[in-house]
């Protein structure tokens, strides 16, 4: 099937994989795979790597292939402290270590070492970039506790955007919780931000607990548990992505 997109997100010629990325078939390595099983094909001719398309070029694919069409799994995973995310150092453990994961799914995004809670684990490439750009202003909802009672201005700053060495961040929600505990929920994630952020105010972060990643809630999930996103849940969590 041939599909388009609108004239600002695409500029020709462009190589098939990326063509093939844009069009939701795939992620860019994965498009690579789907070209090398023969499956795609530009302007009638089967693609090959490295190959070009023009803006009136039609592409296909032929996804009923035997092994074309990849199968896709997503799971929430609560992931404890201590565990690193991804590329452990000497003595790091990484949650593949920790747990059992096909070679193919991945950690989506970060949750550094100290901090702890709910990420994402898949083996669909194409949800990357959506799911972790700031650009498509996806919530992120997390648990602080820091050292010290917190301020009615603490509150105030930090949901307007607190200025940090490289960048301001965005205007959030802030809830507190009790005297030393507040809700944040933010539609970006830099490096260790809401810590960075606590710390420019004069506050360190005793506790970092992610509890919700868009639609999907960590809920009563135990510590180093996983649980498959399905059914509705799933196709309200794709639809959000545009997938």
């Amino acid at each position: 099937m041939e599909k388009t997109t609108t004239k600002n997100e695409i500029s020709y010629p462009m190589r098939i994989n990326r063509y093939l990325a844009l069009h939701k078939y795939s992620s860019r390595r994965e498009a690579d795979e789907l070209i090398a099983k023969g499956v795609v094909t530009i302007n009638g001719k089967k693609a090959k790597l490295g190959d070009k398309v023009n803006e009136k070029d039609v592409v296909t694919v032929n996804m009923k292939v035997q092994g074309a069409a990849k199968k896709y799994v997503y799971f929430a995973y609560n992931k404890a402290k201590g565990v690193v995310t991804h590329t452990p150092k000497d003595g790091q453990k990484s949650i593949k270590q920790v747990t059992y994961l096909a070679d193919d799914v991945f950690p989506v995004g970060r949750l550094d070492k100290n901090s702890h809670g709910l990420i994402i684990l898949s083996n669909d490439g194409r949800i990357t970039d959506r799911l972790l750009s700031p650009e498509y202003d996806h919530e992120k909802e997390y648990i602080v506790k820091v050292n010290k009672p917190i301020t009615n201005i603490f509150l105030k700053i930090m949901a307007r955007g607190v200025q940090l060495e490289d960048f301001k961040t965005k205007p959030c929600i802030v809830k507190k919780k009790n005297e030393q505990t507040f809700n944040i929920i933010l539609t970006e994630g830099k490096k260790h931000q809401i810590r960075r952020m606590c710390a420019n105010l004069g506050w360190a972060v005793n506790d970092l607990q992610r509890v919700r990643i868009m639609n999907i809630k960590l809920g009563n999930l135990g510590v180093g548990q996983q649980k498959k996103i399905e059914n509705e849940e799933l196709a309200i969590f794709l639809k959000s992505l545009g997938l």
